[in-house]
């Protein structure tokens, strides 16, 4: 199984090295795995359990002061699966695995998506606090107002800018040579407006996949989700641009539209890899090969 995963576009972490061992340990895993499926659903679920990125346990917490975790996964033939909004829940990539097996669906949110995990054994209820979190929320300084047009005003006011260090966001996609798998997990951006949802979970935005291939997204998720970056990016391959140039004119295009940072993974059936970023920096890693 051919393997990359990313840990997210933003500026320089602290500690690179010891991410950079996550990812490799990431996509190592992955690259075990019996079907592209459980290739990328193994390696964002490593990525959740390290509270050094932005999914599962190292999610972002909203203006209201609840974390709530979203994920997409799409293979070759369009089968799609996503949950958002989902307090409480750890390895959000675990129920778009089940929305797309086991519903009728695309999409499912909030605390039915909960509901949804808990029936199909996805542990809830997990405090999905760090001492990171906790710390980064106390030293705010101050607590949103209450009531949701007092917050909107206070998020739109304090964060309306760009958000360069919320975009640790996790993804990864998969091949065996004939099927293919993306995915992307997130806990959102910091302080959003209590029930943000951003790129991660929309089809074609932070995650997408064909005959073609398949990409995941990372990013400023509104500047994403409004020009369908994941979506873009298949559109080259499927126009003949190897998986190396489909990555960096995506990007290029990308920020050619707005002012928002954001990078992307590319993986197609044969193997070919590629990546691009234009934010300070986005680790990657790769394992596995075919046949």
């Amino acid at each position: 199984m051919r393997v990359i995963v990313h840990g997210g576009a933003g500026t320089a972490p602290a500690d690179p090295e010891t991410r950079q061992r996550a990812l490799d340990s990431a996509a190592e895993a992955g690259s075990e795995a019996e079907s592209p499926i459980d290739a990328v659903r193994t390696a964002l679920g490593a990525l959740e359990s390290d509270p050094r990125f932005n999914a599962g346990r190292g999610s972002a917490v909203q203006s209201d002061g609840y974390i709530r975790t979203d994920a997409g996964i799409m293979r070759e033939d369009r089968s799609v699966g996503a949950a958002c909004g989902m307090p409480g829940v750890e390895h959000a990539i675990d129920v778009a695995v089940v929305v797309r097996s086991e519903t009728p669906h695309v999409l499912v949110s909030g605390v039915h998506a909960v509901d949804l995990a808990d029936a199909y054994g996805v542990e809830t209820d997990v405090d999905l606090w760090t001492d990171r979190t906790r710390t980064r929320w106390e030293d705010l300084g101050e607590r949103p107002p209450d009531g949701i047009e007092a917050q909107a005003t206070w998020v739109r006011e304090r964060f309306g800018g760009p958000a360069e260090r919320d975009h640790d966001t996790v993804g990864a996609v998969a091949t065996d040579g004939e099927r293919t798998a993306a995915a992307t997990s997130t806990g959102g951006r910091w302080f959003a407006l209590a029930g943000r949802v951003g790129d991660v979970p929309q089809v074609g935005s932070g995650f997408y996949c064909t005959g073609a291939g398949g990409v995941s997204a990372t990013g400023a998720g509104e500047d994403i989700a409004r020009h369908t970056l994941s979506r873009r990016a298949v559109e080259l391959l499927e126009d003949g641009h190897d998986a190396g140039s489909a990555a960096r004119t995506a990007i290029d295009e990308f920020g050619g539209l707005t002012e928002g940072h954001a990078g992307l993974i590319v993986l197609t059936p044969d193997g070919k890899t590629g990546a691009d970023y234009n934010s300070d920096t986005m680790a990657t890693a790769v394992a596995g090969e075919l046949g």
